[in-house]
């Protein structure tokens, strides 16, 4: 009897966790750009966290953002559908072929190329070379062992009141088991502590997709 009760409970879980990914279903620009993005293995942001950062650029009207990694496009269609027409995305990413297809994604989507700044290079040699204090947001999804440096350069580069967001923030449920020390996944428990200790930050932990880790930096 237990074993069927806790088992119900995983399948309540689970879909659950389906039903919020679910819940805004992507259109046809965002679902050729996923395709794209995972036959070359960028594994993009999923839709409910994709839903979460558009929500977060409409929010804090962001006209200014960074995001590290591109995932072929999805994460920029999500961010600039709730960023002003006129705002622009600064996208970094390391593989060339992997920005070819986010232009691909944004022009399918009907994203004008005047809002879209494409820089090819590590995000730690890139973001040093970025304004500080300029953008509204800086969202990383790239290299999971370098997120602590992609949030001191993120907290550099952010307005007071501007957001900075990371995906994969559970990495496939590793990071509560402490019995995963790998380290992407201690780099990731890091990031953790870091916003978590950071009194200039206000941080959320959302357990959409993989996990989005959010915080707002203070004025």
């Amino acid at each position: 009897m237990r074993g069927s009760r806790e088992e119900a409970a995983i399948d309540a879980i689970q879909a659950t966790r389906a039903y919020v990914e679910d819940f805004l279903p992507e259109d046809e620009p965002l679902r050729a750009a996923r395709r794209r993005g995972e036959e070359v293995g960028a594994s993009p942001i999923g839709p409910a966290g994709g839903a979460a950062l558009r929500f977060i650029a409409a929010l804090i009207g962001a006209r200014t953002v960074v995001e590290v990694g591109s995932g072929c496009g999805v994460s920029g269609v999500w961010l600039m559908r709730g960023m002003p027409r006129d705002a622009v995305l600064t996208s970094v990413d390391i593989e060339p072929d992997n920005q070819r297809l986010a232009k691909l994604a944004y022009r399918e989507a009907g994203l004008s190329h005047f809002r879209t700044r494409m820089i090819s290079g590590p995000a730690l040699e890139v973001l040093p070379r970025l304004t500080d204090g300029a953008y509204d947001m800086v969202f990383c999804d790239a290299v999971k062992r370098e997120y602590p440096e992609y949030l001191v350069d993120a907290l550099r580069l952010l307005r007071p009141g501007g957001v900075v967001a990371f995906d994969n923030a559970l990495w496939h449920d590793r990071v509560a088991d402490a019995a995963h020390r790998d380290p992407d996944t201690e780099a990731i428990r890091e990031v953790h502590r870091m916003i978590r200790e950071d009194e200039r930050l206000v941080p959320f932990l959302a357990p959409v997709g993989d996990g989005l880790l959010c915080a707002v930096k203070r004025d």
